[in-house]
C-alpha cells in the first residue's frame, strides 16, 4: 500500500513484532503497519502458551484443576486459585469459615502487591529505567519468601482448596506480613521517588496509548486498564465478596486514560492493598480453614487411621475418578485480579466434573483494544503501550 503526502509517495511497511521475550511479555505477536515510523494499524496475535485448560477442565475434578489455574496469570497464582474456589463453593451452596475468608483476602492482596511490583519492574526495564526493576524484584522476593513459606512453592501454589486450603497458614505467618507491612512502604516511597516525577519516565509514558472512557467501555476492559481511563469500577467494591464489605480501602482511579495514568493507578493500588492486609491482620481470628463437611475436605489423619468413615472419605477424595459431587446447575463467579476482572462460568451435571468450564481472563479482554491505543504513536511506544496493559500470556488461552 502506498499514500501520497504533500507530493511525495510513501509506501507502508508491515513490521512483525515478537514473540520476544521480556518486550513483548510472552508469545504475543504484534503485526504494525507503519508509515515512517508512525503506526496506523496494529493488530494483535495472543499466541499459544497454556493452550487447552478450559477444555482440560472437563476431564478434571474440581480440585484437581487448581493446579491449571496456577498457570493462568503465574504472577498471581493465589488470585486464580481463589477466584476458581469460590466459583465452585457458591455453586455447592458452601459458606467457609472466618479465618479461612481472612486468609484469602491476605494472599489475594499480596498477591496483589506482588504481580505489581514484577509489572512496575519490567515496565520500566522494557523503557530503560534499570534501577526500578532491582527495587521492585527485591520487594517481590520478600512476598515470594513469604508464599513459599506459607504454601511450600513460590510459583505454583496450588494451596487453596474448595472449601478452604490445603492446610492452615504457619504459626509465624502473622509475624511475617507485620515484617512486610512495616518495611514495603519504604520501598513504595523509593520507587515514587525513582520514577512518578522523574522527567524522562513522563515524557516516555504521558500523552500516549490513550484510552477514552467511551472505548473502555465498549471493549470490555477491567481493572487498571478501566480504573486508568476514569472508570470507578472495581468487583471488590461492586460485588463485595469474601471480607471486603468490612474493609476500608479506595480504588485508585485517574482520568488521562494514558500509559502515565495506568502507572499510577497500579502504584496506588499497591498502597491500597498494603492498607487492606494490615487491617485483616489487626482483626486476624483463630479457627478452622475448612469446612467441616468431609465430604469436601480430607478429614483428619487420626480419623482415616482409627474409623471406617474417616477412611471412606478420604478414599472418596483423593481416588481418581472420585472427587465429590457438584449439584446440576450453572454459575458466573468473578473476583478483582490484579489485571482485571476474573471470571469463572461453570456448568455442572451432578457429577464430581464440570461439562463446561469457560474462563474470562483479564488479559484477553484488555489486550483486545491494543489497536486503537498504537494509531497514532511511533514504532518506539509500542513497548511502553504494551507494558502498560500488563498482559499475561499464560491466560490469553482460548
Amino acid at each position: 500500500m502506498s499514500e501520497t503526502i504533500k507530493g511525495l509517495t510513501t509506501d507502508r511497511m508491515i513490521l512483525n513484532m515478537g514473540p520476544q521475550h521480556p518486550a513483548t511479555h510472552g508469545t504475543l505477536r504484534l503485526v504494525l503497519e507503519l508509515e515512517g515510523e508512525k503506526v496506523v494499524k496494529a493488530e494483535p496475535h495472543i499466541g499459544y502458551l497454556h493452550s487447552g485448560f478450559e477444555k482440560l477442565g472437563e476431564y478434571k475434578t474440581y480440585n484437581q484443576w487448581i493446579t491449571l489455574s496456577d498457570r493462568m496469570n503465574y504472577l498471581s497464582p493465589l488470585c486464580n486459585n481463589i477466584g476458581f474456589a469460590q466459583a465452585v463453593e457458591k455453586l455447592i451452596g458452601l459458606e467457609i469459615p472466618e479465618r479461612a475468608k481472612y486468609i484469602r483476602v491476605i494472599l489475594a492482596e499480596l498477591s496483589r502487591i506482588a504481580d505489581h511490583l514484577v509489572w512496575m519492574g519490567t515496565h520500566a526495564l522494557d523503557i530503560g529505567a534499570m534501577t526500578a526493576f532491582l527495587y521492585g524484584f527485591e520487594a517481590r522476593e520478600w512476598l515470594y519468601d513469604l508464599f513459599e513459606h506459607t504454601t511450600g512453592a513460590r510459583l505454583t501454589t496450588s494451596y487453596t482448596r474448595v472449601g478452604g486450603f490445603l492446610k492452615d497458614v504457619p504459626e509465624d505467618f502473622e509475624e511475617l506480613v507485620k515484617q512486610f507491612i512495616k518495611k514495603f512502604p519504604k520501598v513504595l516511597k523509593q520507587l515514587h521517588g525513582l520514577l512518578t516525577r522523574n522527567r524522562i519516565w513522563m515524557d516516555r509514558i504521558r500523552g500516549i496509548g490513550y484510552l477514552s472512557k467511551e472505548d473502555a467501555i465498549n471493549y470490555g476492559v477491567t481493572g487498571p486498564v478501566l480504573r486508568g481511563s476514569g472508570i470507578d469500577y472495581d468487583v471488590r467494591k461492586n460485588f463485595p465478596y469474601l471480607i471486603y464489605d468490612r474493609l476500608d480501602f479506595e480504588i485508585p482511579v485517574c482520568d488521562d486514560g494514558d500509559v502515565y495514568s495506568r502507572y499510577l493507578v497500579r502504584m496506588e493500588e499497591m498502597a491500597q492493598s498494603l492498607k487492606i492486609t494490615e487491617q485483616c491482620i489487626k482483626d486476624f481470628p483463630d479457627g478452622p480453614v475448612n469446612v467441616a463437611d468431609e465430604k469436601y475436605k480430607l478429614p483428619e489423619k487420626e480419623k482415616v487411621y482409627h474409623t471406617i468413615e474417616g477412611l471412606i472419605h478420604h478414599f472418596k477424595n483423593v481416588m481418581p475418578g472420585h472427587g465429590f459431587p457438584v449439584p446440576a446447575g450453572e454459575i458466573y463467579d468473578a473476583t478483582e485480579a490484579p489485571n482485571g476482572e476474573l471470571g469463572f462460568y461453570l456448568v455442572s451435571d451432578g457429577t464430581n466434573k464440570p461439562i463446561r468450564l469457560r474462563v474470562r481472563p483479564p488479559s484477553f479482554v484488555n489486550f483486545a483494544p491494543f489497536d486503537v491505543l498504537m494509531r497514532g504513536n511511533m514504532v518506539s511506544d509500542a513497548v511502553a503501550i504494551l507494558g502498560s496493559l500488563n498482559i499475561i500470556a499464560g491466560e490469553l488461552d482460548r
